[in-house]
């Protein structure tokens, strides 16, 4: 996990510059409101909690970056993140999910990041105790008794102990076991299993928005049985690995870190935020729009969610919100929606110049991506300075032509350009292929030529 502390808003900037290209002034925006939350707990107690996050809203057509700004600025602080659309949502008393639901995924999410990160910590510990379990197995203790009292009753006996007279026999079997020479033996293993009965309720926001978790409550009831099973030596050393871990692990401390780690560092980007704005008031699916900007404006301002980890306070998790704004405008939102995104970056549609950079420059770049694809079936992919601009160009024409979806025509066309030498890599083990601009104007020109075909096509 990356030290919030010690990133500055520049060094945020120059690690989102390692994945998406352009769009400086949205990756200023986040940065500063990445940069805000440490500032914020530096603060004095009183007025900490008085100072509220600044959301943001990030306009701009499709494919030019919004998402994967969010989605690595969430990676690089290691914040639990959620995405999701706003159009997901009704007005409570309609078929959906109601808005709380997304602060509920979140927490879940933030369980599930802390217990994999105990996981870790516990590893070796847990290693070590499911190997001397394995050992015990494959080589059981001996019951010792005591020695019988003058009396003449009976001795009582005394608990499993390793043998003291086979110690060399174990350290053999764990030298065999560590070198992978006992893999192909069988084991026969206990594996504790709950009996829940399967309820099935029929629910128009499904089982998520329950508040009683149903699954806990009969697992509670019902005793934990054991199951025999026979597996090899690795699967057991695994899962008796993974019994330990479950077993070192404190599920309240893993609960309250997470639940704190949501209130404090939480990201949620809400998508298509503009499905929700309506410009005509009053009439329609407009009702049911009005109806979910005022579900979520509580949770966006600050209220209390009650999650099955406990209650939890939205008052600083930072919400992104974003979409192309083609039909309404941010000002078409609720007031009072408006007032808790402050922060609009206008995000600008991507050209030849920004395509032939997201091809090579992006740790992620596309052209990395087929190359290392390639690699696998032992064929060397190597793209020319000329049939990147190429490709950078009929991606440009066909957004110019039909809808402009941004980068992601770069996956269409990538595809389409290299669809047979994919469906041919088996065939072609150790041979060297060089894209050309030739290539790619004969893979694409025709298509691109027949408007009526490029909109099927690419």
């Amino acid at each position: 996990m990356i030290d919030i502390e010690t990133l500055t808003p520049r060094q945020v900037v120059a690690e989102l510059d390692k994945y998406v290209v352009g769009q400086a002034e949205a990756k200023r925006a986040v940065a500063i409101a990445l940069r805000n939350r440490w500032r914020r707990q530096q603060v004095p107690e009183e007025l900490r909690d008085e100072i509220a996050p600044k959301n943001i809203i990030m306009i701009g057509p499709t494919g030019v970056g919004k998402t994967e700004i969010a989605r690595r600025l969430a990676k690089l602080t290691q914040s639990p993140f959620l995405k999701i659309e706003a159009s997901k949502f009704t007005e409570v008393g309609y078929v959906g999910r109601d808005v709380e639901s997304m602060i509920r995924d979140l927490t879940e999410l933030a369980v599930n990041m802390v217990k994999a990160e105990e996981r870790e910590k516990v590893k070796v510990k847990a290693a070590e105790i499911a190997e001397e379990k394995l050992l015990d197995i494959l080589l059981p203790p001996v019951r010792g008794t005591a020695p019988a009292p003058l009396s003449g009753t009976l001795p009582p006996e005394q608990p499993p102990q390793p043998s003291a007279e086979r110690p060399e026999t174990r350290e053999k079997l764990r030298k065999l076991l560590r070198e992978g020479k006992l893999n192909d033996r069988y084991v026969d293993l206990e594996v504790s299993q709950r009996a829940v009965p399967v309820v099935e309720v029929f629910s128009a926001a499904g089982l998520e928005d329950m508040d009683i978790n149903l699954r806990e409550m009969f697992g509670n009831l019902f005793p934990a049985k054991t199951k025999k099973r026979k597996v090899k030596v690795p699967e057991a050393l695994e899962i008796l690995a993974q019994e330990e871990s479950q077993r070192l692990i404190d599920m309240d401390a893993v609960t309250e870190q997470a639940r704190k780690r949501v209130e404090q560092t939480g990201i949620i980007f809400l998508d298509e935020i503009d499905k929700i704005a309506s410009h005509e008031h009053g009439h329609g699916p407009d009702v049911s729009r009005l109806g979910v900007q005022r579900d979520l404006l509580p949770v966006v301002e600050g209220t209390t969610v009650n999650t099955k980890y406990g209650m939890v306070k939205t008052d600083h998790i930072l919400f992104i919100a974003s979409g192309a704004f083609h039909m309404a405008k941010p000002s078409d939102l609720i007031p009072e929606m408006q007032g808790r995104f402050p922060i609009r970056v206008e995000l600008k549609a991507l050209g030849k110049h920004d395509f032939i950079r997201i091809l090579t420059e992006p740790q992620n770049a596309l052209v990395t991506q087929y190359q290392a694809l390639m690699a696998t079936e032992k064929v060397e992919l190597i793209f020319a300075s000329e049939a990147i601009e190429e490709i950078a160009s009929i991606a440009t024409v066909v957004n110019e032509r039909m809808e402009n979806i941004g980068a992601r025509r770069l996956h269409t066309v990538m595809e389409k350009l290299l669809d047979e030498i994919s469906f041919n890599a088996p065939e072609m083990t150790n041979m060297s292929f060089t894209i050309t601009a030739g290539y790619v104007r004969d893979r694409l020109s025709e298509i691109v030529k027949d408007e009526d075909l490029s909109r099927f096509i690419l």
